[in-house]
């Protein structure tokens, strides 16, 4: 389905939890999120119905984001669903990795097409500082079982200035493993709303520290460079010095569902406890509304109302 605009909406980006193990200086407050009531976050049969309307409509890749998927009860179920949906062409997660030791066999066998890894750094305090809890090790064995079942990962690191951009150790990743590391920029929304004008990196700064790598096409949000002769990729992702809402396919439903065009708008739409036509009329009425661009800046911060963690990255 078409917006306003003459863009091709394809692409739903479905949060299934506002909760997660790590507190990423980014995404949350060190304390945590306000845990959302029961009864106000979408149920599986809730999901899956979302999705169903959303592919009838013409989205046929679905990602599931959270806070963290992986510690939302019957996410094997919401997968099991999902990919079963006439017209769904990618079933996708984006994880922290902690749990997928536990449970990357059975997403493979629920129908998941492929696994995005979020790991901002490999040193070990610095990935202490930025996520307040994590540990490396316990992320590294995340990325091995989603090699082994999906093949192809791809790993979504946030530069934050002063704290992670040297990232030659990242970039090795790619030497001889099939992983595109991806590096995407800060943006101003909910906990770095006011950050430090420091703490916001241009992407542009990956090719400076590593001048060996080669622009080798685009796919997506994301601009591609590899080292010659690696088997794995880099890729950029350029919010802030590339905006690229001309070409954005993609609509976001929070855990609580509300459907948000843009992720930059204040704008919600409830959806929670619709069906049928009126949800899909619903769903469909959001997408036409879609606007041309976010207003979000080096000067101007998000205008969202949530942060990170509460939209579902």
């Amino acid at each position: 389905m078409k917006d306003d605009f003459g863009r091709n909406i394809r692409y739903l980006r479905l949060s299934v939890t506002d909760l997660c193990q790590m507190r990423c200086l980014y995404c949350m407050p060190a304390e945590g999120v306000q845990k959302l009531e029961h009864d106000s976050i979408l149920t599986v049969e809730e999901c899956i119905e979302v999705c169903r309307v959303c592919a009838e409509l013409g989205v046929n890749k679905i990602r599931l984001t959270g806070g963290e998927p992986l510690v939302r009860r019957g996410i094997v179920d919401i997968c099991r669903g999902i990919a079963r949906i006439p017209g769904v062409e990618e079933l996708c997660i984006t994880t922290n990795g902690l749990l997928l030791p536990k449970y990357a066999a059975d997403l493979k066998a629920a129908g998941v097409t492929r696994v995005n890894l979020s790991l901002d750094t490999l040193d070990p305090e610095k990935l202490r500082r930025i996520t307040r809890t994590g540990n490396v090790t316990d992320v590294l064995a995340g990325l091995e079982a989603a090699e082994k079942y999906f093949g192809h990962t791809k790993i979504n690191s946030v530069l934050i200035g002063g704290i992670n951009d040297d990232i030659t150790d990242m970039v090795a990743l790619t030497r001889d493993r099939d992983i595109e590391v991806r590096f995407i920029e800060l943006m101003p929304i909910g906990e770095c709303s006011d950050w430090p004008e420091e703490r916001f990196v241009s992407a542009e700064a990956i090719l400076k520290r590593v001048p060996q790598l080669e622009y080798i096409g685009d796919k997506g949000v994301s601009m591609l460079y590899q080292v010659p002769g690696w088997k794995g990729r880099v890729g950029l992702i350029r919010p802030m010095s590339h905006k690229f809402c001309s070409a954005c396919d993609r609509i976001r439903i929070t855990a609580d569902g509300k459907l948000k065009p843009c992720l930059h708008s204040a704008t919600e739409i409830p959806l929670k406890g619709l069906h049928g036509e009126e949800l899909k009329n619903t769903v469909a009425s959001a997408i036409k509304a879609k606007p041309q661009s976010h207003l979000m800046d080096e000067t101007h911060h998000s205008d969202s109302l949530r942060g990170m963690s509460g939209i579902g990255g």
